[in-house]
């Protein structure tokens, strides 16, 4: 059976306040998370949150929620999170980084081809210009 203080949390209010006192903007958090901006609002107003939800929150934000919630999570349930997740963060870093690379290379080459394409089209008027001069 719960104790008079494990009932009368918020956690709503907890998850606020966790999200403020590390600086998380609602629309970083939203983002990190991958919900919109009013999900995250309804929950800060939810007396009682799924525990998946939780943990969800924790894994994005890379906070260990057991502390605030020692009835719901072990703080290890959040290390192996962390420990997984941060292996496919670089590896999807890595991925990102090539998609940068591949459209910035994109992006010179064109940059070049155009810049030929207006040298010959100068070229090609100057000699223009010089016929017309006669």
């Amino acid at each position: 059976m719960k104790n008079k203080r494990e009932m009368d949390k918020h956690y709503g209010e907890i998850i606020e306040k966790v999200m403020r006192r590390n600086g998380y903007s609602i629309s970083e958090a939203a983002r990190l998370i991958n919900v919109n901006r009013r999900s995250i609002y309804n929950w800060f107003e939810q007396p009682r949150l799924k525990e998946d939800t939780i943990f969800k929150i924790g894994c994005a934000l890379r906070y260990d929620f057991s502390k605030e919630f020692p009835e719901l999570f072990k703080s290890e349930d959040f290390q192996k999170a962390f420990e997984r997740n941060s292996w496919g963060e670089k590896v999807n870093m890595a991925e990102e980084d090539e998609k940068i690379s591949y459209w910035k290379d994109k992006y010179i080459s064109l940059l070049e081809q155009y810049n030929a394409m207006l040298t010959s089209q100068g070229q090609n008027n100057n000699l223009s210009t010089f016929r017309y001069a006669r």
